[in-house]
């Protein structure tokens, strides 16, 4: 799979492996963390940068990174995605640049639209002022030659909330009250100067402190490492790791869909819009960007993630849950302990993957079947999967569905433009499903192929799924041990 940090990305997940391996063999210190530093860099020429004494600091922050810290220089962020500063500093600050098709024509239309006095003539074409220029793009509109570009920066660009601005240095800086955690931006950046903290450390310490830690797999998981690994293979694979058990989250799909049904059904009746409670980003950007909607549209039930970690946590007092999957923001789900009993601790497939390579560890197929999820849990994954199962669970109680109208809202700026119309009175449908990632979870920032790939190993897996009702399956589960609700009622 070909993203901007393509090359970057076998670099840094080296690092996670070789910090995991560290951690494994109780040689996690300082002088360790210090060898591996050189270890990665041994100079004396640089392979990234322009110098070795750069490309080492670098490491050293990505080892904090990969040790669930901050960069040293953000001591205090409480957010999941860091910027790293000396990875960041090749991107050009201005946002307009006059390239080599300006012709020095005699009408100037660029020099004569600007308001702001920033365009001037060069010694070879027109130039702009970057300490003048607001930004407007009037120039660029104007220029007959289309001599004038908007050099939009990658992270920027990549994000839907307007959380990341620049200093006077050029260094890109995350505005923590703005950022909704999706993680767009990390693999956006082609100096993979953005990353987000890694909990690996943690897990392997409590795996060696003989704790009972418990793999939850994400819906989107099956697809992702081919259609000959099933849930069983990698239920297989995670014990060999460490793990206690696996269990696959689709059931918390069917848990979700089940509880968060009732709460459509009744605001059907009252005539008031809703919205689902899945995805982490959109709920962040529901918090952060439209906190009137999340305090009156938002459902109160909890995501499948939370609700196989309440499940596993009242049927199993004391262990710790770990959710895998491809997204950035569960792990801001995650370290909201205002949501009483979420997972622990959260993994992406590709920290995933480094785990496994730092103790040995492969997929294999296996000719076990393994299934706890009907398949409406375990399409949650896509974009219209949460609402299509909703309306299953309202039809299994033989409510009349024909008149719902649904918004499967995928990607950022769709899901920023329904909760607009929302705020101003003007959405039509009667249920906004809000995911950020594009097609769903599946395009999820930290999956692990393309999705071309995914869809069709996915389909071939997802083909052999029983067919199960929702309300059916989760009647062999114990859902009066645990609530099912955010404040935590029963």
């Amino acid at each position: 799979m070909v993203t901007n940090d393509e090359s970057m990305n076998r670099f840094k997940h080296k690092i996670m492996e070789e910090v995991c391996r560290l951690e494994w063999e109780g040689h996690n210190d300082q002088e360790h963390i210090e060898q591996l530093v050189l270890k990665t860099i041994p100079g004396p020429k640089p392979e990234y940068r322009c110098c070795i004494y750069k490309e080492r600091e670098i490491v050293r922050q990505r080892i904090n990174l990969a040790m669930a810290k901050n960069p040293t220089y953000n001591p205090d962020s409480n957010n999941i995605v860091q910027v790293i500063d000396p990875a960041c500093d090749e991107c050009p600050i201005s946002a307009y640049s006059v390239t080599d098709n300006c012709r020095f024509c005699m009408g100037k239309a660029c020099l004569n639209s600007c308001a702001f006095g920033a365009i001037s003539p060069g010694d070879t074409h027109m130039h702009i002022d970057p300490a003048k220029c607001k930004e407007c793009g009037k120039c660029a509109a104007a220029c007959p030659y289309s001599a004038i570009v908007h050099l939009e920066r990658p992270c920027k660009k990549a994000c839907p909330v307007g959380a990341i601005t620049y200093d006077e240095y050029g260094y890109c800086k995350i505005d923590e009250d703005k950022c909704i955690q999706c993680g767009h931006c990390i693999h956006s950046c082609p100096f993979a100067a953005i990353g987000s903290k890694t909990f690996l450390v943690d897990i392997i310490k409590e795996i060696k402190a003989g704790k009972e830690v418990i793999a939850m797999c994400a819906p989107a998981t099956e697809g992702q490492f081919g259609e000959d690994i099933s849930m069983a293979s990698i239920r297989e694979g995670l014990k060999k790791l460490g793990f206690a058990d696996m269990i696959e989250v689709g059931l918390g799909g069917d848990m979700t869909a089940a509880y968060e049904s009732e709460e459509w059904a009744e605001a059907y009746k009252e005539g008031k819009k809703m919205t689902t409670s899945c995805c982490p980003a959109f709920i962040n950007m529901l918090k952060k960007h439209f906190p009137e909607q999340y305090e009156n549209n938002m459902s109160s039930t909890i995501s499948p993630m939370c609700a196989i970690s309440r499940y596993m946590k009242a049927t199993h007092p004391g262990c710790v849950t770990v959710f895998i999957g491809p997204c950035i923001a569960k792990k801001s789900e995650a370290q909201d302990k205002s949501v009483k009993d979420n997972a622990d601790y959260v993994v992406t497939y590709g920290e995933l993957r480094a785990l496994m390579r730092s103790k040995g560890v492969k997929f294999e197929p296996v000719a076990d079947d393994y299934q706890e999820s009907s398949i409406w849990g375990k399409r949650f994954a896509g974009s219209g999967g949460v609402a299509k199962a909703v309306i299953e669970c309202m039809q299994e109680r033989g409510l009349e569905t024909g008149d719902i109208k649904l918004l499967a809202a995928h990607g950022g700026l769709e899901c920023k433009k329904a909760l607009i119309l929302l705020k101003m009175g003007k959405l039509p449908e009667d249920f906004i499903e809000g995911m950020v990632c594009p097609g769903g979870c599946v395009g999820g920032p930290s999956k692990h192929r393309g999705i071309g790939e995914i869809t069709k190993a996915r389909e071939q897996l997802l083909s052999k799924a029983d067919d199960r009702k929702v309300l059916e399956n989760i009647k062999n589960y114990p859902m009066d041990k645990f609530s099912m609700h955010r404040d935590g009622h029963m």
